[in-house]
């Protein structure tokens, strides 16, 4: 089968979206499909269209569907789809209803969802490969930051919890992620000038960036709005416990009952989570074990079996062996 994958990101950018959209295309490809990864769909032959973002992607979505309203779509939904765009934009909600299948990261997105939608919705939590666990300095405890600089993630959070440390502490913040505009960028230089706890070392390689992440003694997920998080995973598969605001779609992945929530944009609960943490070696191995009980979820076996069901569903209906279908192509 032929599948084109679209994400409003692109390809090379490194943010969850297009990560998520390159893992996809290497399982598909595993599965032997053939598999193109674009910004947006313009009207190229194709089976199946995988589209992630219901707004972003509304475009590609609706010329897929006029072009080919046979074949068979798969929309991929974000946080900001599930916990925003869906109640406001119609360009998200006509989207939903042009889609074959949905797809949420976690099931408590299932919830956000009208319930005449839930039944072509699918859960496919997200994988990633294990990295070696990187030698950890013992002089310092590293929480790790991964994520763009954007209001969605609050971002600064964690700097601003390490300034309330007490001397004695010897907790480093090191950030990795992209200032989305000039604005963030100023604020995390500032931040980093007057808290010698807190390092933004801006974007880097994914694979760098997985190495800091196995070499981290925490991460800490402090974002307002979430559909799930590729970090997450890849902290599950590297052993690494993780505190993390108490959203939706965190709790969908990490469990109601994790004992390393704080509630979202809620500074002081953080900094007591931090100190529990570093100096409270049986919250920290709590921490541990919960998170090592979760990685069955992000064994890469398992998002591929849940692609493979889906590709299954799909190729079964009509849709598929519609005599509509285009034909493979070389391009």
């Amino acid at each position: 089968m032929k599948i084109r994958i679209v994400t409003p990101a692109g390809p090379m950018d490194r943010n969850g979206n297009s990560i998520t959209a390159l893992r996809w295309a290497r399982i598909l490809k595993q599965l032997g499909h053939r598999v193109f990864v674009d910004e947006t769909y313009r009207g190229e032959a194709c089976n199946l269209l995988i589209a992630l973002h219901a707004r972003k992607s509304a475009d590609s979505i609706r010329l897929f569907k006029k072009q080919y309203p046979d074949l068979p779509l798969v929309v991929a939904l974000t946080g900001t789809d599930l916990y925003r765009d869906i109640r406001t934009s119609r360009a998200a909600q006509q989207s939903l209803d042009l889609a074959d299948r949905l797809i949420v990261l976690q099931p408590m997105g299932l919830a956000e969802l009208p319930r005449r939608l839930r039944r072509k919705t699918r859960v496919i939590y997200q994988s990633a490969s294990r990295v070696r666990r990187q030698m950890r300095r013992h002089h310092i405890f590293k929480v790790c930051v991964i994520g763009h600089l954007r209001a969605e993630k609050d971002p600064l959070r964690t700097a601003r919890a390490a300034r309330h440390l007490p001397a004695s502490s010897k907790i480093q913040v090191v950030h990795v992620g992209r200032a989305m505009n000039e604005a963030m960028g100023t604020r995390a230089r500032a931040e980093a000038a007057r808290n010698p706890r807190y390092r933004w070392l801006g974007e880097l390689a994914h694979w760098k960036t997985r190495r800091l992440l196995a070499g981290s003694h925490l991460l800490s997920l402090t974002s307002r709005m979430e559909g799930s998080a590729n970090v997450l995973s890849e902290a599950i598969a590297s052993s690494v416990p993780v505190v993390a605001s108490k959203i939706s779609g965190l709790i969908g992945t990490l469990g109601k009952h994790y004992p390393g929530y704080f509630p979202a944009g809620d500074t002081r609960a953080l900094v007591r989570l931090l100190r529990r943490a570093e100096s409270e070696s049986r919250f920290y191995r709590q921490l541990k074990s919960h998170c090592a009980g979760l990685r069955p979820l992000a064994d890469p076996r398992q998002e591929r079996a849940a692609w493979k069901a889906l590709l299954s569903e799909l190729s079964s209906s009509r849709a598929v062996n519609s005599p509509s279908a285009p034909r493979e192509s070389r391009t």
